[in-house]
């Protein structure tokens, strides 16, 4: 995946994870910790990927 896909999904991960956490149950809202966390970490990958893509 390119840079720019990587961190839309990371984006769309992490907003509905927070989204989520909202929920009274307690799986969902660990649920949503969970793809909060890999929204930050796709986006984290994008950042790293642009800055190779700029040396």
């Amino acid at each position: 995946m390119g840079e720019l896909t990587d961190k839309i999904k990371g984006t769309v991960n992490d907003v509905i994870g927070k989204a989520k956490q909202e929920s009274r149950d307690p799986e969902t809202r660990a649920e949503g910790l969970g793809q909060e966390l890999k929204g930050k970490a796709q986006k984290a990958v994008g950042d790293i990927k642009g800055a190779i893509n700029r040396l």
